[in-house]
């Protein structure tokens, strides 16, 4: 009979070395090249260069003839393609469709939201965006969905997520297309400042890494205008110092004018949509360092296919009224100095498009070089994430794409991502051999 003592010395003698052989394998080395590299931080092209990683981080960064490759590393060769850091989305719904804008949208459950979002993050991640940040969704199915990334159990960009979006009862955040017989509440509504203080919390408690509130009106809300403010100062700054206190950012939506001067003032992080955006606001944003995410590319889907899609004849009517002025504020606000970050709104329209943005983005007053890092270096900054994303540098995630042509010559290039990497790991390559 073996005793315990007998047992834990055999154990101790079987499993030791096995340990020590799982801590003695390192991580593999892989050495990438490319003609061509955008340094995000400094919105300028580096020519031939190398980059190497070890594990899911990037390892070192430079020029082909500073980075030698180390022996035994894994050499791949893009030829002559551009590498770029992963881009990164501030403003998707990973959990809708463009079909749920309409009266569909009541038929969908929380479950089914979530298995839509699986699909939409795949597709997102192979159109090159290795991380999003998602402002609303039904039921924390936005969590839900980060964590089975998170796990490794399906494939997608790395999730900042909000869970439910807070607003007024009646607003933008609440849902107003059912009769007042079923007495319907969404689940972010707070009215007042004890209760949205309270709502704050019940979404950081439930997952919430980014708070999302309806300060406006919006366009594919019932009953509402866009150019109207739905949450009071007070109520704002309520939910922004709490959200702050507990290390959570910020995000407003934000049509009217007076809703982006309050927001500003209260210390939201960034302003989302922006579409009525006069001088006031402007300076406000500028004053508090706030941040324009501004979905100035699904104007064109909403009017060329929303009625196809179910969108209401309201809801095209607001956009009509919108669209044009959003995105002649964009450039004002570009022109002033505003800070930039890139966001789509993807869910208005179809996901794997995000990247058809940045033609308008530099339509209306941005450089190439600009879009690129308004979807990268400067994204990752709002996100709270440079010390991770944004740019292709020691330490941070090795989250790259290429592309075959150089998109500060044309920038419609990044709608046609040929090669995703996330985490060190190959999404994606299609470019040839």
């Amino acid at each position: 009979m073996i005793r315990w003592g007998q047992f834990a010395f055999i154990l101790c003698i079987v499993t030791v070395p096995v340990f020590a052989q799982e801590a003695k394998q390192p991580s593999k080395t892989l050495a990438l090249k490319a003609a061509r590299l955008f340094d995000a931080r400094a919105g300028r092209m580096l020519e031939q260069q190398v980059v190497l990683i070890t594990g899911d981080r990037v390892e070192k960064v430079g020029s082909a003839k500073d980075v030698p490759v180390p022996s035994g590393a894994e050499v791949i060769d893009l030829g002559a393609a551009t590498v770029l850091p992963g881009l990164i989305d501030a403003h998707v719904h990973l959990t809708g469709d463009p079909d749920d804008a309409g009266l569909k949208g009541l038929e969908i459950s929380v479950p089914r939201e979530a298995l839509k979002g699986a699909k939409n993050a795949r597709l997102t991640l192979e159109a090159g965006f290795t991380t999003v940040r998602n402002v609303g969704a039904s039921g924390y199915a936005d969590v839900a969905l980060r964590e089975a990334i998170n796990a490794g159990e399906i494939p997608g960009p790395r999730l900042i997520v909000s869970g439910p979006a807070l607003g007024s009862t009646g607003g933008h955040c609440d849902e107003n297309q059912l009769a007042p017989e079923f007495a319907y509440r969404d689940e972010g509504v707070a009215d007042g400042v004890p209760s949205v203080l309270r709502k704050t919390r019940e979404v950081i408690k439930y997952g919430a890494d980014v708070i999302k509130f309806c300060a406006s009106g919006g366009v594919f809300s019932k009953g509402d205008l866009p150019s109207t403010q739905q949450y009071s100062f007070e109520e704002m700054s309520a939910l922004v110092a709490e959200a702050h206190r507990q290390g959570r950012r910020v995000a407003a939506h934000a049509h009217g004018g007076s809703a982006i001067v309050e927001a500003s003032r209260a210390g939201v992080d960034s302003i989302e949509h922006g579409s009525l955006i006069d001088d006031s606001g402007i300076r406000a944003m500028k004053e508090h360092g706030t941040y324009l995410v501004a979905d100035i590319y699904n104007d064109d889907f909403i009017l060329q296919q929303g009625k196809q899609h179910g969108f209401t004849d309201e809801m095209i009517d607001k956009e009509k009224s919108l669209g044009q002025k959003q995105r002649e504020g964009f450039r004002r606000a570009a022109q002033a100095g505003v800070k930039i970050a890139f966001g789509t709104d993807a869910g208005v329209y179809p996901h794997g498009g995000n990247a058809k943005q940045f033609a308008y983005m530099v339509k209306y007053g941005l450089t190439p070089a600009q879009a690129i890092q308004s979807a990268t270096f400067n994204a990752a900054e709002l996100l709270g994430w440079s010390d991770r994303a944004g740019s292709i540098e020691p330490g941070k995630f090795a989250d790259l794409i290429a592309v075959a042509e150089n998109p500060l010559d044309d920038i419609t290039a990044l709608e046609r991502v040929k090669f995703v990497m996330k985490g060190g790991k190959i999404v994606k390559n299609t470019l040839a051999p």
